[in-house]
């Protein structure tokens, strides 16, 4: 067996995440077919590179010294890739933008917004719940770009290399309730009012069950957590049998209510991440456009934007510079991650 620069990807991939699970999931394998290729590369050299314990994988010293020599060839492959790729497209009198995304209503009107650019920029969407993996995907130099979330308390592994921009810095995360649930007659809903009822979250979305757990425990709550995709659970919290942590963007619905949480105890970082700036550059404007437009389109969250905007602020309520300004310690220019 000939190592090709794939392996040298499966090798890193399973020391960033320290998990064959988590590596797996990375690289869109299944584990089995992730493990016979680990124990093929390491018959290939002759030795044992990771050291498999119930905790996860960690590299033996000889497994650390391979990938201190695989990571710069890995990005400088996944560099000549991109490369190659946006001078091909160019020379076709076109741009195909690549881009990964956790789920947001901004992305619609942000994909408008690059088609009807001058040149025409093509983009395709690659969806994951996995930001990390999208990271990695784009390091791999099989996404041009991502745009993802980050949940407080979790932060994201970001690859050696790739250049960021925030576009909201601390976006509070609401609750979804039945519309005729006791709590949804208030405008701001306290944890203690959600006591009685049990939660669903999607376990697989990267950090979301670990920050709904420390917020519950730090409010002294032990209520049943149910595991499921967020389509099912608003469908289920429509009937009352559930509430769900939500976007603060999500769109209303009649059978439904979306409020925030008294005091903000959820909240994500929204990022834009590339190669390099200059793609950044070229696909931020757009993006921060299309995100500001669905914010000024929900109710719940226009509402929660111009109850916490500072006396001096000036501009009309809701505006776009003004849910920039409003984001706690976020500057006039900036702006980062989120979930429908």
């Amino acid at each position: 067996m000939e190592l090709e620069v794939r392996h040298l990807r499966v090798l890193c991939a399973i020391a960033d995440t320290g998990s064959l699970h988590k590596a797996a999931r990375e690289l869109g394998l299944a584990q089995p077919s992730l493990s016979t290729q680990l124990r093929r590369i390491e018959r290939a050299l002759g030795a044992q590179l990771f050291v498999r314990a119930r905790t996860g994988c960690r590299p033996t010293p000889l497994g650390l010294a391979v990938l201190s020599r695989a990571r710069p060839l890995v990005a400088e492959f996944a560099a000549i890739v991109t490369e190659t790729r946006a001078a091909a497209a160019r020379a076709a009198g076109g741009f195909r933008l690549r881009i990964g995304a956790t789920a947001s209503r901004a992305i619609p009107g942000w994909l408008r917004l690059l088609r009807a650019r001058v040149p025409r920029i093509e983009p395709t969407l690659h969806m994951s719940v996995s930001a990390n993996a999208l990271l990695g995907m784009v390091a791999a130099g099989r996404l041009d770009m991502a745009f993802v979330h980050e949940v407080e308390g979790s932060p994201l592994r970001f690859p050696p290399g790739l250049s960021r921009r925030v576009l909201v810095e601390r976006e509070p995360q609401f609750v979804t309730l039945a519309a005729d649930h006791p709590a949804a007659s208030r405008q701001v809903v306290s944890l203690a009012e959600l006591a009685g009822d049990r939660w669903m979250v999607d376990s697989t979305v990267d950090g979301e069950w670990d920050a709904l757990c420390r917020v519950l425990r730090a409010a002294g709550l032990n209520p049943e957590i149910l595991h499921g995709d967020y389509l099912t659970a608003y469908s289920l919290a429509a009937i009352g049998e559930v509430v769900t942590i939500s976007q603060p963007t999500a769109h209303p619905r009649p059978d439904c209510a979306i409020r925030p949480l008294e005091g903000d105890p959820i909240g994500v970082r929204l990022l834009l991440a590339a190669r390099t700036d200059a793609e950044l550059d070229d696909a931020y404007a757009g993006l921060e456009e299309a995100y500001w437009s669905v914010a000024r389109d929900a109710p719940a969250y226009r509402q929660w934007l111009e109850r916490v905007r500072t006396p001096d602020e000036s501009g009309p309520p809701g505006g776009r510079g003004a849910g920039r300004r409003i984001v706690r310690g976020l500057p006039d220019t900036a702006a980062g991650p989120c979930r429908p």
